[in-house]
């Protein structure tokens, strides 16, 4: 496949990615985006800023350089967010696409500021642990790069609590909300809907026990490793590398 047959592939992942946030419940209006990066092609593609997702199309997604520099002509401007993304994907080698929303339960998880409890299976199921709660930015941070300072609040994060992106694909940025990544746009898509229903489930189970506990380390780990790892035994394979996801 040569390089412009990669880049309308991407372009159509990455578009059919960002209709999927509506569908799934997860933005309104124009907000959230979704990226995808292509790293032996030094590339990123991302939704468009400010586009209604209905009057968007495959040909408007962004092409930019691992810089944020516009790769097409008459290209529209990027998602505000892009600086986040590709900070993100700067420090995290191992995630190939990112999803940000503003869905109800994560947002509102993120302006509590607090971490998400293991409170149950669903959670085990896609995150080893806790999905953590940044810190505030500084008044600084804000005025003079947010968006790059959101992703470097993420990756400050991750390093201080020595956490793999791998195994806890998203987190919550304070006051803010949620961004997720996985390997593919769809897998990224797909963490955020799972966030944001956990999330749902977390707060009504502190309702129904306020004095709840996250889940035996031996139960998360069970739920967790029997999908993701070597050991992994969950669903179906589908090729010689017999690859089991749920």
């Amino acid at each position: 496949m040569n390089n412009k047959a990669i880049i309308q592939a991407m372009k159509q992942r990455v578009y059919e990615a960002n209709l999927a946030l509506p569908k799934l419940g997860l933005v309104k209006l124009t907000w959230g985006n979704v990226s995808e990066i292509n790293r032996s092609l030094g590339i990123i593609v991302i939704k468009p800023s400010g586009v209604k997702y209905q009057e968007m199309s495959k040909e408007q997604m962004v092409v930019t350089d691992l810089n944020g520099q516009l790769l097409e002509t008459n290209a529209l401007k990027p998602s505000s967010d892009l600086p986040t993304h590709l900070y993100l994907y700067q420090k995290m080698p191992e995630i190939g696409a990112i999803a940000h929303t503003h869905s109800l339960n994560s947002v509102t998880w993120a302006q509590a500021g607090r971490a998400l409890p293991p409170y149950g299976t669903t959670h085990a199921d896609a995150f080893y642990g806790a999905v953590p709660c940044t810190r505030a930015l500084s008044e600084s941070e804000i005025k003079e790069n947010y968006e790059e300072e959101t992703g470097k609040v993420i990756v400050e994060t991750f390093h201080e609590q020595e956490l793999d992106p791998l195994a806890v694909p998203g987190v919550l940025v304070y006051g803010h909300g949620p961004f997720t990544w996985g390997m593919t746009p769809e897998k990224a898509v797909e963490n955020s809907l799972i966030l944001d229903e956990i999330c749902s489930m977390a707060r009504l189970t502190e309702i129904i026990n306020p004095a709840v506990e996250p889940i035996d380390h031996f139960l998360l780990d069970k739920h967790y490793l029997r999908k993701h790892g070597i050991s992994a035994y969950y669903g179906q394979c589908c090729d010689e590398t017999c690859e089991k996801e749920g």
